[in-house]
């Protein structure tokens, strides 16, 4: 790098000898230090090229040039050069000075670790082979040692299973020595250790000792049972169990004879044995089972020292209700189920007061009343299983048969507070064969019944014709008889055990109420020329009362947790929209939905004939006074008296006529809307064709105000407050026709200058407009025949 400094300090004189002159600009620094940084750049590229004087030469070249001017950028530039000639001089010298040393430091570490590495290696080599040496010595005691560990093993098995079976003898033992010495508590007490460890041993698969273990408790339970069953039963018959007698006639039972503290003491310790072999009876002991099919919910079998007490009930039901007996009769199901609910009244009494203490006394969480009930259920349940397939195809007595079942279960819920959580009859009617035939049977008999009810001669008639207050709907009979059978199928499927047979019943409902309302519109047609008449108006009232129970159903608890359950099986099946499920869910929509819409479609199109009908009547008899002379009429002035127009009277008393006659065949709803619907057609009719098809001088439209305000609007006055709220056309209509000559004008006036909407509606506001537009408002001030003559 010398050269190029030397080459640099041959100008360098000249530059000197003409920097007297320090005035530089900003810019010409910028300059001179860009050109520095540049050539520096440009230096170390030559440089490494090795062609110095040619880049020197250029460099000068490019600097200075022929421009003298140009020299005084050299001391700068000399400067500029000098010092980055020092920095990188430095620079050479630092590095110069550290390479080595860290050159020498790397190669030093990397030595010490190559010696160390190999340290390592000798020492693993060491160390396999010890290893390996050593697994050779030792395997032969490997060898040993495991047959010996495994021989151990075996041996602790067969000791724990020499325990087990000591466990077991010892036991066994001691329930022998406590049946010599008459201590049964203590007998039952160790039989239910036994059966604790029968359970513990379950899952071992020594299958000789879980034989042992079971065979062993049976044969102690049953010493233990036959023993404690005879003395219970002594003990029973000295109370008279079972109380066959209605409780008020029972005269041991729940009396209180010199004996009885002994008998009931003796009661209890027989009871709470019994109790404590319960535990070895479940294991023992499988509960009876009905067949998959009737899904009946799982339970424990009942507590032993009831089945006891159920024995004779038991003994009795299957003397009387099977086999040959005169009792059993197929087409009589409310023999044996009558019997049943006096079995469970008669020793309600008894159980509650007498052995639920000892059950309670005994930290027993049974229920001596359920557990009662539930065995007897199973008698039931039996006997429903077992007679069901022989009337399933005759009708009448399986219809019979289902009536008899729900008002047993009706009774046995209500008034015994039977759990409908437990096996009950339900679970047998919803068995596939048998649910599908009540379902067909149940259509059967409502099909009929809607025949009935239809060709019933009071079939149209109100019960309550004659009640004011309780005939609002004025609800025809075959209507109201309708809806009750539809609440009686509810009464019938409402205890189902599933969500899925309760729908199923549903849909049978909604199908009944298509078909009921398809017959109503087959009545309706052959009605429809008599659309005023009493038999259209009363089918008008079933339908419209029809609909209105089934928005009130839905509403009901019942119905909205099936809507649930719906929701959940379209949701699997994907049988709606997500649109739909998502009305179904937030219960926007209900379970009756598609029925009411048909059913109100079907009421409006029966209002509009009606409506359509007197509007026709209306509108002949409106004839005369469309064509009254509105020209010539006097003026108000000029009569002594206001009269209605004598053209008129046709038109208000059909009007008179048909409302009194409806309002008396159609419910106060169905009135309403059909005399709202009425107004509506009636106002835009008397506007078009009366008002607008006519002139008026001051005299014809005081006549109309007077026969619209006086006599057409207080028609309906009996039905609302302001009738003439109903008829904003007319009304308004004869505000702007009877408007005295001044507010005429400025109106007028002010409809043909507003360039905008504002002021012209500010304007009709003001004197009681709001329906028309002022387009109208300018056709109706044209009508106007009474205006002075000011050359507009």
């Amino acid at each position: 790098m010398l050269p190029a400094g030397q080459a640099g300090e041959g100008p360098a004189t000249p530059g000197c000898s003409e920097s007297g002159d320090e005035r530089k600009t900003e810019e010409e620094k910028s300059e001179i230090n860009i050109a520095a940084l540049v050539g520096n750049e440009q230096v170390s590229e030559v440089t490494d090229n090795g062609d110095l004087s040619s880049y020197v030469s250029a460099f000068i070249e490019k600097e200075v040039g022929n421009d003298l001017k140009s020299l005084k950028k050299l001391d700068k530039l000399i400067e500029q050069m000098t010092e980055n000639k020092m920095q990188l001089e430095e620079q050479v010298l630092t590095i110069s000075s550290e390479i080595p040393k860290r050159i020498q430091n790397a190669l030093k570490n990397a030595e010490e670790s190559k010696q160390f590495l190999n340290q390592f290696l000798d020492q693993e080599t060491h160390l396999v082979s010890s290893i390996n040496s050593h697994l050779l010595t030792a395997q032969p005691w490997m060898e040993d040692l495991g047959a010996k560990i495994s021989q151990i093993e075996e041996i602790e098995r067969h000791l724990a299973y020499l325990k087990w079976i000591s466990q077991i003898e010892e036991l066994s033992d001691n329930i022998q020595q406590y049946l010599m010495t008459n201590n049964v508590p203590e007998a039952s007490s160790t039989l239910v250790s036994m059966a604790e460890l029968d359970i513990k041993l379950q899952e071992s698969s020594c299958t000789h000792l879980l034989g042992f273990m079971r065979a062993t408790v049976k044969f102690w339970h049953k010493i233990l049972k036959d023993r404690l069953t005879s003395d219970f039963e002594e003990i029973l018959a000295q109370l008279h169990w079972p109380f066959i007698a209605p409780p008020q006639s029972q005269t041991v039972g729940l009396s209180r004879p010199a004996s009885a503290p002994e008998i009931y003491s003796n009661l209890e310790t027989l009871f709470c044995q019994l109790l404590k072999l319960q535990t070895s009876d479940e294991l023992l002991t499988k509960p009876k089972q009905l067949p998959e099919k009737y899904s009946l919910p799982a339970s424990s079998s009942v507590i032993l020292p009831i089945q006891i007490m159920l024995t004779p009930l038991q003994k009795r039901f299957r003397y009387h209700f099977r086999g040959n007996r005169q009792t059993n009769v197929i087409s009589k199901p409310e023999w044996y189920l009558t019997q049943v609910l006096m079995w469970i009244g008669n020793h309600t009494q008894f159980l509650d007061e007498k052995i639920q203490p000892i059950l309670d006394k005994a930290g027993s969480s049974a229920n001596a009343m359920l557990e009662f009930s539930r065995g007897l259920m199973m008698l039931v349940l039996e006997k429903l299983a077992a007679d069901i397939p022989c009337l399933l195809y005759d009708d009448n007595l399986f219809c019979h048969l289902v009536d008899e079942v729900l008002l047993f279960e009706r009774e046995l819920h209500s008034v015994h507070g039977y759990p409908g959580t437990f096996a009950n009859c339900m679970h047998i009617l919803s068995e596939e064969t048998c649910f599908q035939r009540w379902l067909t049977v149940e259509r059967k008999f409502a099909l009929q019944k809607m025949d009935s009810m239809l060709s019933s001669e009071a079939a149209w008639i109100s019960q309550y014709k004659d009640i004011t207050d309780v005939d609002e709907m004025k609800v025809p009979d075959c209507a109201e008889t309708f809806m009750t059978l539809l609440l009686v199928i509810t009464g019938k499927y409402k205890n189902l055990p599933t969500a899925s047979r309760k729908l199923q019943f549903l849909e049978l409902q909604k199908d009944l109420v298509d078909d009921f309302r398809i017959r109503l519109t087959q009545v309706m047609k052959e009605e429809t020329r008599a659309s005023l008449g009493f038999r259209y108006c009363a089918i008008l009232n079933a339908v419209n009362y029809i609909s209105t129970v089934l928005a009130d159903w839905a509403d009901n608890v019942f119905f909205l947790q099936l809507q649930q359950a719906a929701l959940e099986v379209f949701a699997e099946n994907n049988t709606l929209s997500k649109l739909q499920l998502g009305q179904l869910a937030s219960m926007e929509s209900s379970v009756f939905d598609d029925m009411i819409n048909l059913l109100e479609r079907l009421k409006h199109d029966m209002l509009t004939r009606q409506v359509d009908h007197v509007f026709r009547e209306v509108k002949d008899a409106a004839k005369l006074y469309r064509k009254e002379r509105w020209l010539s009429l006097p003026s108000q002035s000029e009569q002594a008296v206001m009269s209605l127009s004598s053209s008129a009277c046709p038109l208000l008393l059909t009007l008179r006529d048909r409302l009194l006659q409806l309002e008396q065949q159609l419910c106060f709803s169905l009135f309403k809307t059909f005399w709202q619907m009425l107004v509506e057609k009636l106002d835009i009719h008397i506007y078009q064709e009366i008002i607008l098809a006519n002139h008026f001088n001051e005299g014809g439209a005081a006549q109309l105000q007077f026969d619209m305000t006086r006599n057409l609007f207080p028609l309906f006055s009996h039905y609302c407050k302001r009738p003439e709220n109903y008829f904003k056309h007319v009304k308004e209509a004869c505000i702007i026709l009877n408007l005295n000559i001044g507010s005429a004008l400025l109106l007028k006036d002010v409809l043909q200058s507003a360039s905008e909407q504002p002021p012209a509606t500010a304007a009709l506001n003001e004197i009681g407009i709001y329906k028309l537009a002022p387009q109208d408002v300018e056709i109706l001030l044209n009508l106007r025949t009474n205006w002075p003559n000011t050359g507009k």
